[in-house]
């Protein structure tokens, strides 16, 4: 059979548009598994953000890059917003770089990667800008300052996103008893942060130094650090120091009075028992120093040191006690007087003894019957034998003997 003209016409544009049909399925089934991929950033404001979108498969598909507002930064390697800070990094089918220098907190938000298939796939990237804080500093200090008043010193910081964190040390030691405020800036996206240390005013505390710390990711672990030096003004603190722990006649001694303060205090006042120093040619004062020369027992009494100075004054006393060196030597001859006594003790019980002895002996002096004696083996002793002999036996006094 034989197809008219108009009949093939038609049948040519039919097989024409089946066949642009299944092309365009054949790249769309192709196009499904290609998906752009990006990475969030974050970065510190006023430096520079790099944007990556990849694609592991492309057919020559177009790229783009979208600003949180949707204004298409870049298409392929063509630029579409005019910004100075937007520049191109890298542009091919499979990648799409570009950078954004100059960071703004104005430029946080979610950046949108296009890849143009059928359908249009995206990708988001959320660009976090931080906030730099402002370096810190200490108010509230006043110089100088008097023992036992309170301070309260402020440290104080704006700027920073995230808010950052303010630590408080003296001396590098870390204090931990403070305030901590956290406000909102004006433009809501940033923090102002302050601290504050309160504490009383200590004489050791004079010369410190006190330091607020700002700590913030941002800072890239090199902290801020704000420093203040505290001077504290108090009353003299006064000591008397003595040359010599055992002064005797004859001998000198140096008295030194030891005194702080701040501001430092005046030349100090030495007096004797509340008075003056009764001898001014014996007992020189040079400054702080208070020497005494051929020392006797008039020296003996109470030695006041004073010191003063704007704040305040202080005073210390020491108590002057001269020794005879005579009676010092003379101390140790107890110990001999002790060894004569004990002598003379033994020496006296011992003659005693002996006395005692020698009269017992002249008392029992007699006669005594001997053992052939009838009665001697029961008496208690010589007479009573002697007696008991007589009365029981004839011719005792053949049996007496004497002896002395």
């Amino acid at each position: 059979m034989r197809l008219k003209p108009g009949a093939l016409l038609r049948f040519y544009s039919l097989c024409g548009i089946l066949m642009q049909v299944a092309a365009t399925k054949n790249k769309v089934r192709g196009s499904q598994g290609q998906f752009p991929l990006t990475q969030n950033v974050t970065v510190v404001e006023g430096g520079t953000a790099n944007l990556t979108c990849r694609v592991d498969q492309n057919d020559n598909t177009s790229l783009q890059w979208s600003n949180p507002a949707q204004q298409t930064l870049y298409f392929d390697d063509k630029k579409a917003l005019r910004d100075n800070r937007i520049e191109l990094v890298r542009a091919s089918w499979h990648e799409l770089s570009i950078s954004v220098s100059d960071v703004s907190l104005s430029d946080e938000g979610q950046y949108t990667c296009s890849l143009f298939t059928m359908p249009v796939k995206t990708s988001k990237a959320f660009l976090t800008v931080l906030g730099v804080p402002e370096k810190p500093q200490i108010t509230g200090f006043t110089s100088p300052v008097m023992e036992g008043e309170r301070m309260q010193l402020t440290c104080k910081t704006s700027g920073s996103k995230p808010a950052a964190d303010i630590r408080w040390f003296k001396n590098d030691k870390e204090v931990k008893d403070v305030k901590y405020l956290k406000e909102e800036d004006a433009n809501r996206k940033t923090f102002t942060v302050s601290s504050t240390l309160d504490f009383l005013a200590d004489r050791n505390d004079d010369g410190a130094v006190v330091s607020c710390r700002v700590d913030h990711e941002s800072l890239n672990s090199t902290p801020q650090i704000a420093m203040q030096v505290l001077e504290i003004h108090y009353t003299p603190l006064v000591k008397i120091i003595s040359s010599n722990s055992w002064p005797e006649e004859g001998q000198s001694i140096i008295l030194t009075c030891e005194s702080k303060g701040k501001p430092v205090p005046e030349p100090v006042l030495w007096t004797k028992d509340g008075g003056e120093l009764p001898d001014p040619e014996r007992m020189v004062v040079n400054g702080r120093v208070l020497s005494i020369s051929f020392l006797n027992k008039t020296d003996n009494g109470t030695y006041r040191c004073e010191a003063k100075n704007p704040i305040g004054r202080n005073s210390t006393e020491y108590v002057l006690i001269v020794h005879d060196p005579n009676a010092l030597a003379g101390q140790t001859g107890p110990d001999h007087a002790l060894i004569g006594g004990i002598v003379a003790v033994v020496v006296f019980v011992t003659l005693c003894s002996i006395i005692l002895l020698g009269r017992y002996l002249a008392r029992h002096k007699g006669t005594y019957l001997t053992n052939e004696a009838k009665g001697a083996e029961d008496a208690p002793d010589a007479d009573t034998a002697i007696i008991n002999a007589e009365g029981s036996q004839v011719n005792a006094e053949e049996k007496k003997e004497y002896f002395i």
